[in-house]
C-alpha cells in the first residue's frame, strides 16, 4: 500500500464518475422545458426571485449543529471500544467533551444560538 494505492484509487473514482456522468447523458434525452431549472419546494410554484439573502445567524446555528452531529459519530466507535482500553479512553472522551464544551460556550457567548 501507500502512493500506488492512492493512485489506483483516485483513478477509479474518476472513472467511476466519468461513466456514470456519460450513461446519463447517454440513457437520458436533454429537456428544453425552461420551468424545469425553475426552483421547487413542495409542489408550490416559485414566487419572486430565487436569489435572497439569509440571515448568518442560520449558518452558524447549521454549523454548530453540525460540531455536535460529527460528535456523535466519534462517540460511537469510542462506546464499542471503551471496555477493552479502559482508563486511556474514559480520559480522552473526557478531554473530547471538554473542547466540545469549550466550543458550546465560545458560540454561546457569541450569540450564535440565539434564534432570529
Amino acid at each position: 500500500m501507500g502512493a500506488v494505492s492512492i493512485l489506483v484509487l483516485t483513478i477509479a473514482a474518476i472513472a467511476f464518475s466519468g461513466i456514470a456522468l456519460l450513461i446519463s447523458r447517454v440513457v437520458l434525452k436533454a429537456s428544453t422545458n425552461p420551468r424545469k431549472g425553475e426552483a421547487y419546494e413542495c409542489g408550490i410554484p416559485a414566487q419572486g426571485s430565487n436569489w435572497i439573502q439569509f440571515n448568518v445567524g442560520y449558518y452558524l446555528f447549521a454549523l454548530i449543529f453540525l460540531i455536535f452531529d460529527v460528535e456523535l459519530v466519534f462517540l460511537f466507535p469510542w462506546a464499542v471500544v471503551v471496555k477493552k482500553i479502559g482508563w486511556p479512553a474514559l480520559i480522552e472522551i473526557i478531554i473530547f467533551f471538554f473542547i466540545l464544551f469549550m466550543g458550546f460556550l465560545y458560540a454561546h457567548r457569541k450569540g450564535a444560538l440565539k434564534w432570529i
